[in-house]
């Protein structure tokens, strides 16, 4: 018990301190800023000194940066190092139907080192101004062909200020004669629109390829099923994310941000519409007969309305039974004029007509259970039926809903290899933002996955090193909270204390079991005490039991004057015993009935 309370008040004085020493650091802080603002010693300072050195954490490690270069084939392959937009072509552009004040791409793009960044030399693209049309572009070292090869693009995205609506997407402009990325906008032929979009809580992840219809020629959109995963974090952690898109000649395509898989698909099975149209449909010219019925139920016609079937009766009557409140002011109105209302100073009659006073709660009417006529309450009506129905029966006409025949669609194809889309030539960016400041970097078209994979280990993945260098561990963190919230420092040391103090609470906390050797004569017999007792017991028995016989023997031969001096001088021997102060094990055998000798006469 004694081991109990020393614990409690160990972890009570613990907490005690820790909350006291943080307050002891703080005084010492604002005392530190008085001390400097008035130029105090020189010794002063320096211990101040020492002790900022001690207590500052050790310098995190440093990641160096160096440009990623691409370790294989590329078609296109970005990390804005240089600090330029050489390569990259702004558009000049304006937005069909739109108002001219709003209609021109003048957005601003610029090369910058990320804000906060941790990496020294790691430049990107930041969209620059917010609420403006931006669009930049830039062409490939070749045009893509989709042939036997996967298309791999991927690319970084940072929202640094978050982000309220907006996208951050990326179109692959198709190779066509009329392209001209001087005039890029919103309307220009792409073949893959990739990326990350938002506005208000809808948080998307495009991927749309534009299908052309090998009937018409004409191309259609068409957008994969929408992600299972949860993009919010994405949006507003702040942190640069890799988004990764891979299109296999199998059709197949899968979704990664920062190298995990969010969404995967196939393009035959997985997009919307389908790329393949229905090989019937119903047909528009039909229509639906006129003596064609829909209706599964109908009013039984043979049904006929009961005699005593009142429809006029009223839903609700006056109560009969129901008697006026004594004390009702049946004279008194509900509501009065204010006496103290006072008609204002300005208010002209001809023109605002005659005043009133406004009118109050009757205060004759608070003491009193009602005022003005009193009137009977509304109960429900018991004889009260309504209109007649006639009940619902089957419908024995019933031909089910009506839907027009289905025909062959005369613009059905199959096209099985969805995969092989228009070629492309260029990237681009055209984008709107409500937040300014969305930062790209490390563009890459390839078809190898590993070129992609080393692509995205020199650059992105020297950020999330950088940032995990940055960022304090686990323990830093829990001080860092510490200083700010005192109590936390309770918390943690109840945490650690807690299962120390309950495994000694539980080990130690076995009632003590005494020795034999504690117990007195007057104790009450203990289990493991009594069986040595017993044990004991009986062999002094055998013992004694042997003894007399012998000594019986040696009395039956020897003289009767010697068996009276041997039996006097037994008694005498016993009388001698019992004066002497015995053991508890001896007391205990002599106490015993069966071990006592019998006295001779």
């Amino acid at each position: 018990m004694e081991l109990k309370w020393l614990l409690c008040v160990t972890l009570l004085a613990l907490g005690i301190f820790a909350v006291q020493a943080h307050d002891v650091d703080e005084d010492n802080d604002a005392d530190d800023v008085v001390d400097i603002e008035d130029d105090l010693d020189d010794g002063i300072e320096e211990v101040e000194e020492s002790k900022s050195e001690t207590s500052s954490p050790p310098p995190a490690p440093k990641v160096t940066y160096r440009p990623p270069v691409p370790t294989g084939e590329v078609y296109f392959a970005e990390s804005f190092d240089k600090g330029t937009l050489d390569g990259w072509i702004l558009s000049r552009a304006k937005k069909d139907d739109t108002d001219d004040e709003i209609a021109k791409y003048d957005g601003k793009w610029e090369v910058q080192d990320m804000k906060e960044t941790k990496l020294p030399g790691d430049k990107g693209l930041v969209m620059v101004t917010r609420a403006k049309h931006h669009a930049i572009s830039s062409k490939l070292s070749k045009p893509f062909v989709f042939d036997t090869k996967p298309l791999i693009i991927q690319y970084e995205v940072n929202f640094q200020n978050g982000i309220e609506c907006g996208g951050a997407y990326v179109k692959l402009l198709s190779k066509t004669p009329e392209l001209n990325l001087d005039q890029f906008h919103d309307k220009t032929p792409y073949t893959i629109m990739f990326g990350p979009d938002k506005c208000g809580e809808d948080y998307k992840l495009h991927f749309i390829f534009r299908h052309k219809n090998p009937k018409t020629g004409k191309y259609e959109e068409k957008h994969a099923k929408r992600p299972d995963a949860d993009l919010k974090t994405y949006f507003t952690d702040k942190k640069t994310h890799l988004y990764t898109l891979v299109l296999n000649p199998d059709n197949s395509f899968e979704i990664l941000v920062d190298q995990t898989v969010v969404n995967s698909g196939n393009l035959l099975n997985d997009m919307s519409p389908p790329v393949n149209p229905p090989r019937e449909i119903e047909d528009p010219n039909d229509q639906k007969p006129e003596d064609w019925d829909e209706r599964p139920k109908i009013p039984d016609p043979d049904a006929v309305k009961p005699d005593d079937w009142d429809e006029d009766a009223p839903a609700k009557i006056a109560d009969e039974n129901a008697v006026k409140p004594e004390g009702w002011l049946d004279d008194e109105p509900e509501y009065v004029a204010d006496p103290d209302a006072e008609k204002p100073e300005d208010w002209d009659e001809d023109m605002d007509g005659e005043w009133e006073a406004p009118q109050i709660a009757n205060p004759k009417c608070e003491t009193a259970p009602g005022c003005g006529t009193w009137q009977r309450p509304m109960i429900d009506n018991p004889n009260y039926k309504g209109k007649w129905k006639p009940p619902m029966i089957d419908n024995v006409n019933y031909q089910g809903i009506w839907k027009p025949r289905k025909i062959p669609n005369p613009d059905f194809f199959e096209d099985l290899e969805p995969f092989k889309m228009t070629p492309f030539s260029a990237v681009g960016l055209e984008l709107w933002s409500m937040t300014s400041d969305i930062f790209f970097d490390n563009f890459i078209i390839c078809t190898e996955r590993a070129v992609a994979d080393d692509w995205a280990s020199d650059g992105w993945g020297l950020k999330k090193a950088a940032d995990g260098a940055a960022e304090p561990g686990v323990v830093g963190q829990m001080m860092a909270a510490a200083e700010e919230r005192p109590w936390l420092w309770v918390v943690y040391i109840l945490t650690v204390a807690l299962p120390v103090f309950l495994v000694v609470l539980f080990c130690c906390s076995g009632k003590k079991q005494p020795s034999a050797a504690e117990y007195k004569k007057s104790d009450a017999p203990q289990p493991d005490v009594m069986d040595d007792e017993k044990e004991e017991e009986k062999d002094k028995g055998e013992k004694e039991e042997e003894e007399e016989e012998e000594d019986a023997n040696e009395e039956k031969l020897g003289s009767d004057a010697d068996l009276g001096s041997a039996s006097q001088e037994e008694e005498e021997e016993e009388e001698e015993e019992d004066r002497k102060p015995a053991s508890e094990e001896e007391e205990t055998v002599n106490r015993s009935p069966r071990n006592r000798k019998p006295r001779k006469d």
